[in-house]
């Protein structure tokens, strides 16, 4: 759930909130039934089966399917990386760390941290700077009061229309569907009902999370204009005072870099499970998979736009293995007695298709 609540997520929500203030609240909230939704599916392939995606789609289908189906795979992988590296860009920025000097730190760092397979340790540490960031936002709320301003509001602006999209990519994370079922294949005995409460209450605290980095934000910009990663940053001055620039920075790095661990320990290895290869080449398939992603920041002028840009683009990468997951949680050879029922199969690809719409719907409105 923390690891969902990924820079690209933060940076998204406070977006929203300081453009249109609370008004999106009840499309993130609403967001949290296709989460649910498209998580538990992943979820019940890993109960069913005991295996990750990759490895599902390699032994049960045919190989030319398995390698066809790395490819979607892989690109997640890479938009992913891309995604959280430009986080770290935003964050480093905060405080006069330009990209061209970040990004080969941030690099080499993950580089280390999968290398010596201290991914764990890590983790704990990344986890409580990113929860802080959120209490923070809390904080920063009830210091400043909840207004009166309405939770429904509704334009054909191409900037609203282009944030719907955007949200929904920032809440519906591609690798997290990896991560899933290899994490719930390998605790083993996992319950289906306590699965679903597991995936349900998850989908509800992330999205909580948004609300709160929304609600937070609310009034930070007074355009109709996306504000930059200062402006977004006063948010949490009522708890931080002149350091909250270096608290969301610190809190942007952390969560990215969280994220970037669940990402190389969940959806690289999917690669490496559908092509059958031998698990030594997952490092060397992770190493190949980041390098577009430490190039691009660099080179790109605004990194907050580039992030923007990236969620409404999961929308359309998340297709891919939505319909990969459609087909195998329907399938009664492979899912068995956790087959999908019909009712259950019907929310599942409405889900899958009003996501997709969301993202349609913004890049017509942008033309």
């Amino acid at each position: 759930m923390i690891a969902d609540v990924d820079a690209p997520s933060i940076l998204t929500a406070a977006t929203v909130g300081a453009t249109f203030g609370y008004g999106l609240i009840w499309f993130i909230l609403l967001l949290t039934v296709p989460l649910f939704l498209i998580q538990e599916a992943s979820g019940r392939i890993g109960i069913a089966t005991g295996k990750g995606l990759g490895e599902v789609i390699r032994t049960s289908y045919s190989k030319r399917l398995a390698v066809l189906a790395s490819v979607p795979m892989a690109t997640v992988d890479v938009v992913s990386y891309v995604a959280e590296y430009t986080g770290i860009a935003v964050g480093m920025g905060l405080v006069g760390i330009p990209p061209i000097v970040s990004m080969p730190v941030a690099y080499v760092a993950h580089i280390a941290v999968i290398r010596r397979r201290r991914s764990v340790s890590i983790q704990k540490i990344l986890l409580v700077i990113s929860t802080v960031l959120i209490i923070s936002y809390a904080g920063s709320l009830f210091a400043r009061g909840v207004s009166s301003s309405s939770i429904l509001y509704f334009s054909t602006q191409p900037n609203y229309l282009f944030l719907l999209a955007a949200s929904a990519g920032a809440v519906v994370m591609p690798f997290m569907l990896f991560y899933q079922a290899s994490a719930t294949a390998e605790k083993g005995g996992v319950k289906v009902w306590a699965m679903r409460t597991e995936t349900l209450v998850g989908a509800l605290a992330s999205e909580i999370g948004m609300v709160v980095i929304v609600m937070a934000t609310s009034g930070m910009n007074s355009s109709l204009n996306f504000a930059d990663p200062k402006t977004l940053a006063l948010a949490l001055s009522s708890v931080a005072g002149r350091y909250a620039p270096y608290l969301f920075a610190v809190g942007l790095v952390a969560a990215a870099f969280l994220a970037l661990v669940v990402i190389s320990l969940a959806s690289s290895w999917a690669v490496v499970e559908a092509m059958g290869w031998q698990d030594n080449r997952f490092f060397w398939v992770y190493v190949a998979e980041s390098l577009p992603a430490v190039a691009i920041p660099i080179f790109y002028p605004d990194p907050l736009a580039l992030v923007l840009n990236l969620m409404v683009v999961f929308v359309f990468i998340l297709v891919g293995p939505g319909i990969l997951m459609g087909k195998l949680t329907s399938d009664t050879k492979i899912m068995g007695k956790y087959v999908s029922s019909t009712r259950w199969k019907a929310a599942y690809w409405l889900s899958l298709a009003s996501v997709l719409a969301f993202g349609i719907v913004a890049v017509v409105a942008a033309l």
